[in-house]
């Protein structure tokens, strides 16, 4: 998806830094420099590469195209635009399509929630979900 994205950004003529999970280290450390220090307007990061070692101060917006089954991995990767030294507002959009898996994914992300915060409150239902449920949330026909 970030291959499609950064080649219509070619298209417009917007420059951006492409990180993925083989970006070197070295690479890696140097593109989040000259992002925070303005050299170009766009950073596009896959999620998983995104998620640890970023301070991206220079960042006042966050879209998630490709969600990810797990909350605590989008939240991870939210939070390299939250860190110290941070001046912007930073705002967060999730692309999410009627009818695709994206879709699927946020209705299992929210139940997810739901869980981890009713076991944290201590009033978890202690049934797992049925089958049926999980065919539910990922949109599979019995």
């Amino acid at each position: 998806m970030l291959a499609k994205i950064q080649t219509r950004m070619k298209e417009l003529k917007l420059k951006d830094f492409l990180l993925e999970g083989d970006t070197p280290p070295k690479k890696r450390l140097a593109m989040v420099d000259a992002f925070n220090a303005g050299e170009r307007p766009f950073f596009l990061i896959s999620l998983k590469a995104g998620g640890t070692g970023l301070n991206l101060t220079a960042a006042d917006m966050v879209i998630l195209v490709d969600l990810w089954w797990n909350p605590a991995v989008e939240d991870q990767a939210i939070a390299r635009a939250h860190r110290i030294g941070q001046h912007h507002q930073v705002d967060v959009y999730r692309l999410i399509t009627k009818g695709t898996i994206e879709e699927q994914i946020v209705k299992l992300q929210t139940q997810k929630r739901d869980l981890v915060d009713q076991i944290l409150s201590g009033t978890e239902n202690k049934a797992m979900l049925s089958d049926a449920e999980i065919r539910q949330i990922l949109g599979i026909e019995s």
